[in-house]
């Protein structure tokens, strides 16, 4: 896992500055390399392969092309194999192989490839540079183009190096407050964007930037297996998978919740990996009478760890801890951020590198396998539509007045972006009272969401299959997986998904939700899901895991928000302190008020808005 740089010039002062602003991501070897029309830099983690032949920058056999690259290829094994007729392999690195395929079969090689990838080759023939970034998103990739000039980096920090115009993107941060995350191709800096995932990039020696998706789930259509069958392949799978991502020469850990997916994983390790497994997870220093709201994820974990006697570990992180930090993880992101887990993912990230250089986890379960409440609400939904209309009636006159006006509502949307963005996109009444109204774009999310999904392919019958493939392509990538990537890799810590298995991913867009969750008749507001992802791994989950009730990572935030961490929030946002070009103060200072009162819940919405002005203090102001 390493950072790459570059851009369209000669100029090493240059690529050696971006370097050093990417350097936490590779801490292992810095270097670089400047021909004519082009500079490449590499900050590299050494992980697969640690002698100086799978240094990067990497080139040919006949010194013909070039490569930086960031990431694991899991399948290259098998490519090697492949290509070994026709090429003679100098190292045991993945780089080499993605270097070969590329000579082999062009940028179509990436077609080939399994992992969590971006890398960037240089061909000295053609004057050609190729970017590609991999099929999930796991690992990022953002470029600067204008005039003729082209930069890209693992991160913006990079990009921000050279001298380029700093402003806020406005579809950006309009997008934002509405979904809570930057979705591609989007940052918070106009000008920088993010190649999106499953997406190559090629920039000609006259300079024409062309961008094209490569990989693509179009066929929802069910699977012709049986249940049984089903179940046992994404179990064979599952295990393939979590075996090839176990490839490392340095140390490897579990990051562990109370959760099912993290624990498959580790069931998954100690069929492995018997002994010796080191586990890490996080908790919050609260009152003993909230260790059960705040800390459920942290008991369970200890237990699990006992279940499979691994060496584990728990940090405990306070309020002060996230105030103490929060101006670095702003940094790492390099965007604003909503979700308060991100402090907790920097800090035991920083403890786990002391013992481990890679970690698994256990993103991806419930995009893949309907674990979301809001996948079980909207089949709830689709399945109330498919009753005959004067029986609906008759359900709806049994209604009371205030029940009505809100059920119903619910019960009668589209199965297509309406129903999505009911889930998703923040309430439209509040976000237009506190941007300011000459900033504010009341369309942005509808007219990004509709083409993006629901403008290229015709929506399968199976809707919330299709739902769950927009988070994967969307919250997952932009959100989860980028929080995730930025926060570990500030400590130098490789994150490795399995569950996100391409494989893994292709058979989930065949399997029937009816498969993946079902309607609770005795308690129908209790939600079901991830049923045949359960099956198939439930021999590696102790039934203390299997008998939790679904929950989502709690912070104690929105209770450190009113005491600990008052001053600190209340200082940015005073009316004083709001940039008042974006935002209202007095709706802001309303809607603080009130979640301060107890009034309202607004955490989301208030760390949303505070890590925008800490983003803008450290990037924009500055």
């Amino acid at each position: 896992m390493c950072s790459i740089n570059g851009f369209n010039s000669s100029n090493e002062s240059q690529i050696k500055k971006m370097n050093s602003q990417t350097n936490h991501r590779g801490p292992d070897q810095t270097t670089f390399w400047v021909g004519e029309g082009i500079s490449l830099g590499h900050n590299r983690l050494s992980i697969i392969d640690l002698t100086k032949r799978a240094s990067q920058p990497m080139w040919d056999e006949k010194k013909e092309i070039c490569i930086v690259y960031n990431g694991e290829l899991y399948n290259f094994q098998d490519i090697k194999k492949e290509l070994e007729k026709d090429f003679t392999f100098f190292s045991d690195s993945d780089t080499e192989v993605i270097l070969c395929a590329f000579k082999k079969w062009g940028i179509e090689c990436v077609k080939k490839f399994n992992g969590m990838f971006a890398f960037a080759i240089w061909d000295t023939r053609s004057k050609d540079l190729w970017i590609a970034r991999d099929h999930m998103g796991i690992k990022p990739l953002v470029y600067y183009y204008k005039d003729g000039a082209f930069i890209f980096s693992s991160e913006i920090k990079g990009i921000l190096t050279h001298d380029i115009p700093r402003a806020v993107d406005m579809d950006a941060f309009n997008l934002y407050l509405r979904v809570l995350y930057i979705p591609e191709p989007y940052t918070m800096f106009r000008g920088i964007n993010k190649l999106p995932s499953a997406h190559y990039l090629h920039l000609d020696k006259s300079g024409k930037c062309t961008i094209k998706k490569y990989w693509e789930q179009t066929d929802f259509s069910n699977t012709k297996r049986s249940k049984e069958e089903t179940r046992q392949k994404i179990r064979a799978i599952f295990d393939d998978s979590v075996k090839r991502q176990l490839v490392s020469d340095r140390p490897i850990g579990v990051f562990l919740s109370g959760g099912i997916d993290s624990t498959a994983v580790l069931g998954s390790v100690m069929n492995h990996i018997s002994i010796g497994v080191k586990t890490f997870s996080v908790g919050f220093d609260v009152e003993k009478q909230h260790q059960d709201k705040f800390n459920a994820d942290l008991i369970l974990a200890k237990k699990t760890s006992e279940y499979y006697k691994t060496s584990h570990t728990e940090l405990m992180i306070s309020a002060q801890d996230i105030q103490n930090n929060i101006k670095d993880i702003i940094r790492h992101l390099g965007e604003p951020n909503f979700n308060p887990t991100a402090a907790a993912q920097y800090l035991l990230s920083k403890r786990a590198k002391s013992d481990v250089a890679v970690v698994l986890g256990g993103e991806g379960g419930d995009e893949l396998f309907g674990g979301y409440p809001r996948y079980y609400y909207s089949k709830i939904i689709s399945d109330y539509q498919l009753i005959p209309n004067i029986a609906r009636k008759c359900i709806e006159v049994g209604l009371s007045l205030s029940q009505k006006n809100k059920l119903v509502k619910k019960l009668s949307t589209k199965q297509d972006l309406e129903r999505v963005l009911t889930f998703l996109s923040q309430k439209e009444d509040l976000i237009s009272e506190i941007i300011n109204k000459q900033k504010n774009d009341t369309n942005i999310t509808t007219s990004y969401f509709r083409k993006k999904y629901f403008n290229s392919i015709p929506v399968p019958k199976d809707f919330e299959k299709y739902f769950m493939n927009i988070d994967r392509q969307s919250w997952l990538v932009d959100e989860s997986l980028f929080r995730t990537d930025t926060m570990t890799m500030a400590a130098g810590l490789e994150m490795r998904v399995p569950i996100l298995d391409r494989r893994l991913v292709e058979l989930s867009n065949h399997i029937p939700t009816r498969w993946k969750m079902h309607l609770n008749l005795k308690h129908p507001q209790k939600f079901q899901g991830k049923d045949i992802w359960k099956d198939a791994i439930s021999d590696y989950i102790p039934e203390f895991i299997f008998t939790e009730k679904k929950r989502g990572w709690f912070t104690p935030m929105a209770k450190w928000l009113r005491v600990d961490m008052y001053n600190f929030v209340n200082d940015i946002l005073s009316p004083e302190n709001i940039q008042t070009d974006f935002f209202s103060p007095d709706e802001i200072t309303k809607m603080w008020q009130n979640h301060i009162s107890g009034k309202k819940y607004n955490l989301n919405m208030i760390w949303a808005i505070t890590t925008w002005h800490l983003w803008y203090d450290e990037f924009i102001k500055k």
